[in-house]
């Protein structure tokens, strides 16, 4: 009868693999046939809430271009947001209670469009009608001089707009992996309210803000996608002195340009 081979090289493989995975929670893991959420990610998630959120406030930063959607609430009044951003201006569309209208601006030019009824075309006063017609579907050139040039111009501004992103109420704290479509993400929290999910496929974009108090939730797409800005023709802006007479105050822009 003849002795049994042993493979003994083999079995001193297994040995040595048995010592590299001591202490290892799954076999599968050290093995590499299952990696954890974080396989094959940007590795941001590992860091520090604090890291996570400075990494994501540079990328950001640093991108030429992005498209911010969704609503924000504020004193009771809903904001539907839909714009497309660079440094030097941005395009889209607001809507409030009182109506949608498109804004503009390039670099420090900024445009309102909207409908006559955006402007009080409802209303008995004949001159107002009249100036709500000529308005209408007209790009107007908002005078910087103008108060609502502040307030309009915040929308199109998208270091402003990226700067409210992070703001989190409370201790900053990591929160769960997730996804937004297919890109895996990983949440940032405030311990008093408000979230903010971080992609984890490249470079550390937010791609989604939900604002503490359920007071509205943003989305942002199209990071670093360059789109074409430039200010309308001639023929399609209406000069209308020195105020264009509306306002985007919390409650709303207020209907009725007032004619110069």
């Amino acid at each position: 009868m003849y002795p049994v081979r042993r493979n003994v090289p083999a079995r001193r493989a297994l040995a040595v693999l048995a010592t590299l995975c001591a202490g290892t929670p799954l076999l599968t893991g050290c093995l590499g046939l299952g990696g954890g959420p974080d396989e094959g990610t940007n590795g941001v998630a590992k860091l520090p809430p604090a890291s996570i959120e400075r990494q994501a406030r540079t990328a950001a930063d640093a991108a030429p271009a992005v498209r911010l959607s969704g609503t924000v609430v504020s004193d009771g009044q809903t904001f539907r947001l839909d714009m497309r951003l660079r440094a030097d201006g941005g395009v889209g569309e607001v809507t409030t209670r009182a109506g949608t209208f498109q804004l503009l601006r390039v670099n420090d030019d900024l445009y309102l469009k909207a409908g006559a009824d955006f402007y009080g075309a409802g209303g008995d006063n004949k001159d107002s009608k009249a100036a709500a017609a000529k308005l209408n579907g007209k790009y107007v050139k908002v005078p910087p001089t103008d108060p609502a040039y502040r307030q309009f111009s915040g929308f199109t501004d998208k270091k402003t707009l990226l700067a409210d992103l992070f703001v989190l109420d409370g201790t900053l704290q990591r929160g769960d992996h997730g996804k937004i479509a297919t890109t895996p993400t990983i949440a940032l929290t405030g311990s008093r309210g408000g979230s903010l999910d971080i992609s984890l496929n490249g470079k550390p974009y937010p791609l989604r803000y939900q604002r503490a108090g359920n007071a509205g939730i943003l989305t942002l797409t199209d990071w670093a996608q360059d789109f074409p800005l430039t200010a309308p023709g001639k023929n399609a802006v209406v000069d209308y002195g020195k105020s264009v007479g509306v306002t985007a105050s919390p409650s709303g822009p207020a209907p009725g340009a007032k004619k110069k």
